[in-house]
């Protein structure tokens, strides 16, 4: 059985505050103790039930991949040709999801390899983790979390966006990284704009880290290039009020 997952004892939230208080985001190496954060990545890395995500103008389509290779070379050729076009203005994304609180909240658990990555979604909405946060925010309003597994594979990208949704009390947002190795020349980074456009902030997906930020921000991941070696994994969500 694998070890359960809990946050190193060497992060004091109290100590993090003022940091997250003045930047409104932070990333923080090493978050898991022990080997837990192993045993989630290698989750990650076998058999998650992926679905396609793409948007493309207003539409957003959620397909099993078997269902997007299927698409025949011309039909790939000109979604992606739209894809192009509209990333240049608008919010636009490629990557592969798992559903992961959708199948829980519904009863779903599969269990077996996928078990380590399951229980981060137990984790995150247990009182070690929200207490965490709530101290590091000083936002008692901090009740629940959903997630959601991502692989971003060579090209898969998302556009600028801030994560602000209507109905969804969104507080902060959360991305917790699972690849083993990653470069920086890979792609795939989290990136932070400032009011001019520029690039305030940038984070490697680094392994075992926690990126948290606070909504709304605008931000995007970088295209991973063609010549990454490896996939992009994580679990990501956001920390919300009832």
């Amino acid at each position: 059985m694998d070890a359960p997952l809990a946050i190193d004892p060497g992060f004091d939230p109290s100590q993090i505050a003022p940091v997250f208080r003045r930047h409104g985001r932070v990333h923080l190496p090493g978050f898991f103790a022990g080997p837990g954060g192993e045993a989630v990545g290698r989750a990650l890395a076998g058999p998650v039930p992926w679905l396609k995500s793409i948007k493309i103008g207003d539409d957003g389509l959620d397909a099993s991949l078997a269902e997007y290779e299927a698409l025949s070379a011309e039909q790939r050729a000109g979604m992606d040709a739209a894809m192009r076009q509209e990333a240049r203005a608008g919010f636009l994304y490629r990557f592969d999801k798992w559903r992961l609180s959708d199948d829980i909240e519904a009863g779903t658990r599969h269990g077996g390899p996928l078990a380590p990555a399951e229980a981060v979604y137990d984790f995150l909405n247990g009182e070690a983790f929200l207490g965490f946060i709530r101290t590091l925010t000083g936002d008692p309003r901090a009740a629940f979390c959903d997630a959601m597994g991502s692989r971003y594979r060579r090209g898969d990208f998302l556009t600028a966006h801030h994560d602000e949704l209507d109905g969804q009390n969104r507080l902060y947002a959360f991305v917790l990284n699972f690849t083993s190795l990653w470069r920086p020349d890979w792609g795939g980074l989290l990136l932070f704009f400032d009011e001019d456009g520029h690039v305030s902030e940038g984070y490697t997906p680094a392994f075992n880290a926690l990126n948290l930020f606070r909504v709304p921000q605008a931000h995007a991941v970088s295209p991973v290039w063609e010549f990454a070696g490896a996939d992009r994994l994580s679990i990501t969500g956001w920390i919300r009020a009832r």
